[in-house]
């Protein structure tokens, strides 16, 4: 079993790309296997902070080739402009990377088809990053799409008027124009100008069957470190429908995302957060409307790393987590994010939900109903800055209970625990 898995038990944003940076030295490839530029993992480390869209999150480690697999969209600009970025940490980055040809492109009239279908839906809007994702993903399953190997073809650009003239006409049925579309502050022609430009570094990349690669290198022993975006709450699937995000962000997709048979899966790391953020609408059963809420905002510097928006923050919510362990087949968690709980002296946690009478003790179907309710228990807070703490002597007994509450409802143990966002603010538990 070469390959484990790490991935978000929550509506992502639970710190992913600081756990892979970490835990990158250990494999010989990182490989993305699902979301696109929506996604945004931050790394810390050197006193320098990084945010990733696309480019796996092991991408800073000198040797280690980083895939972006097949499940995965890729904005051509957004894609430019991240490379350009960690070549100044590591200008050979390009010579770690690898993308497989079976990655879909988002065009330029994908963010503005996002727009529109957004605008269409009025207050019942999802929240989306305007990124074209759904749109790009709509593509691929109803077999339009366009994919990186494509650029490789001589009739590309034809194929590339063609798909956008489509695109163009469904942005007329939606009463909207490109004309006076800004897609990351650009006019649209102008965007559409740098999106060409950016196909030719695309092609000059080092494009792969990818799915070959990966099998080849799991018969010749070498290990993989496959890494999700999002979070298991946002799967296509298994989230809270339809506010969710366009890809299985959970351990299956992992297989369809970069072609590997399941029986290669060995560890199933799940990250998650000590408490609840969520980015855009959406059930969230624990979110606080009150100076609590603000609080774990302000300590948690909860704002978007993609769009930069405020993420509605909330307790910990157990039966969702437990929820999300058991469809991921989770046999080890890592906690981030303890540090921000430091100054509470009382913390909740959610253990079942209250809806029409019943008591629930998993997200059922009808999770995105306001009537849902969560019934919180209390445990007492430690009230001690664990930022400096080098080993798990040093954590305070209270967090300690904490852990063992989590363990104890969730039924699996948590292995590491993040006390800060540098790389080296981190606990082993030395339970695993």
């Amino acid at each position: 079993m070469n390959v484990d898995v790490i991935l978000g038990l929550q509506w992502g944003d639970e710190g992913k790309g600081k756990i892979v940076d970490v835990l990158a030295p250990k494999y010989d490839i990182i490989a993305r296997f699902q979301g696109g530029p929506n996604a945004g993992h931050t790394l810390e480390f050197n006193k320098n902070k990084v945010v990733l869209h696309s480019i796996p999150s092991g991408i800073f480690h000198e040797g280690k080739m980083n895939v972006i697999g097949n499940g995965v969209v890729l904005d051509p600009v957004i894609f430019a402009k991240e490379l350009a970025m960690v070549e100044t940490y590591n200008p050979r980055a390009s010579a770690n990377l690898l993308i497989s040809k079976r990655v879909h492109l988002i065009l330029p009239t994908h963010r503005v088809l996002d727009a529109a279908y957004e605008n269409d839906m009025g207050e019942a809007k999802i929240g989306s990053t305007l990124k074209g994702i759904s749109p790009a993903y709509t593509d691929k399953y109803s077999r339009n799409g366009l994919r990186v190997g494509d650029t490789l073809r001589s009739d590309f650009w034809e194929m590339f008027d063609a798909l956008t003239l489509k695109h163009l006409r469904i942005i007329q049925m939606l009463g909207a124009s490109v004309d006076n579309m800004l897609i990351d502050g650009m006019p649209y022609t102008e965007f559409v100008a740098l999106w060409k430009k950016s196909i030719g570094l695309l092609k000059n990349m080092q494009l792969i069957d990818s799915e070959y690669y990966l099998n080849e290198a799991i018969r010749n022993g070498k290990s993989i470190l496959a890494e999700g975006a999002q979070g298991t709450l946002l799967d296509i699937d298994f989230g809270s429908y339809p506010y969710v995000t366009s890809s299985n962000t959970i351990c299956g997709g992992v297989c369809t995302g970069l072609g590997i048979a399941p029986r290669h899966v060995g560890n199933v790391i799940g990250i998650f957060k000590a408490y609840c953020t969520r980015v855009g609408s959406g059930p969230f059963p624990t979110e606080l409307h009150d100076l609590t809420g603000e609080k774990l905002q302000k300590r948690g510097a909860e704002f978007g790393s993609t769009t930069g928006r405020a993420r509605r923050c909330g307790w910990l919510d157990l039966v969702a987590l437990r929820y999300a362990i058991q469809i991921n087949g989770v046999n080890r968690l890592i906690m981030t994010k303890a540090d921000v709980l430091d100054t509470f002296d009382t913390i909740q946690l959610c253990n079942s939900y209250q809806y029409n009478g019943r008591e629930f003790s998993y997200p059922p179907y009808e999770i995105c109903d306001q009537q849902m309710t969560p019934a919180l228990m209390g445990v007492i807070g430690w009230q001690q800055d664990i930022t400096e703490v080098s080993g798990k002597e040093e954590l305070p007994l209270k967090l300690m209970h904490y852990i063992t509450a989590i363990e104890n409802f969730c039924g699996a143990q948590i292995t590491m625990v993040s006390t800060g966002p540098d790389r080296k603010q981190i606990i082993s538990l030395g339970n695993h």
